[in-house]
């Protein structure tokens, strides 16, 4: 049995799921497939909206947070009116009207961008959810198999050694730790939500293994902090070929983050994200 939510503005579902901000989603056809919230979800975009199915929790329970997962609450029309004065950002709207900011549930988007350091968005998959299989609790329906991402308590009970058999090499001992951290509620990462930019970032970066970079990436895909600004090596080679030149290439990531920041505004990582998948699928698109 399935549910409809109605969209009234723009939505790419494909740009959304599959544009490096969240690792568990797959698609069949016109289906998407992941896990989201302890939830095995299936949905896709209809003329009216998104029809989707839930489980183990039914859909009228699960609607109104798939459609906050979703972003559908960001006016992007004021978004764009805000970002889309910068011509490339513009360009890069053109390119993929209707892709949307997720609202991912923190700790599995803290884990997820640890595992990201110095690895590729199919790696990263790979890992997360061999993470899930191996400790979180399995979810089973109509023939399908999957596993809830692990609460912070189920891998606070596990060690270094245990994330090393996972293929995760120096990210190893960063998972761990952090877990004891969100687990004893030394970082309430929900809290974070409501929380000043500089604060929500300082409690992000004293999370073990966590920089700069990573926690502008949890902060603007889980934390809902819209200004965030993640500065990897694809954005600082758009930053210096379009905006700063070679001295974007010698400024520090935090630097970088600040400039961007005040350039684009309070809408900062809205374009980061374009800005980042339209470059990304250059190469595609010649």
């Amino acid at each position: 049995m399935s549910d409809a939510i109605r969209v009234d503005g723009l939505l790419d579902l494909k740009a959304t799921l599959q544009s490096g901000q969240a690792f568990r989603w797959s698609r069949d056809g016109e289906w998407y497939e992941g896990v989201i919230f302890g939830n095995l979800v299936r949905l896709r975009r209809t003329p009216e909206g998104v029809e989707f199915t839930s489980f183990p929790e039914p859909e009228d329970a699960f609607k109104d947070r798939l459609a906050d997962y979703l972003g559908l609450s960001d006016d992007l029309d004021a978004i764009y009116r805000s970002i889309g004065v910068d011509e490339h950002v513009k360009a890069a709207i053109e390119r993929y009207p209707g892709m949307r900011i997720l609202r991912q549930e923190p700790w599995e988007c803290v884990v997820s961008f640890i595992c990201s350091a110095w690895s590729n968005v199919r790696r990263v998959s790979t890992t997360v959810e061999s993470l899930s299989a191996k400790f979180g609790e399995p979810i089973a329906t109509n023939g399908t198999m999957r596993s809830a991402f692990p609460t912070p308590e189920q891998l606070a009970a596990t060690d270094e050694q245990a994330m090393r058999l996972l293929g995760l090499g120096f990210r190893a001992k960063y998972i761990p730790a952090s877990a004891k951290l969100v687990a004893e509620g030394r970082v309430n990462l929900l809290a974070l939500r409501e929380a000043p930019f500089e604060e929500a970032l300082d409690a992000v970066m004293s999370l073990p293994g966590i920089g700069d970079k990573v926690a502008n990436c949890i902060m603007l895909f889980s934390l809902v902090q819209r200004s965030a600004f993640p500065v990897d090596l694809w954005i600082r080679r758009v930053l210096s070929d379009m905006y700063l030149g070679e001295a974007g290439q010698k400024m520090s990531v935090p630097k970088v983050r600040v400039w961007a920041q005040e350039y684009f505004g309070p809408y900062a990582g809205y374009a980061n994200h374009y800005l980042f998948h339209d470059w990304r699928n250059a190469g595609k698109r010649s």
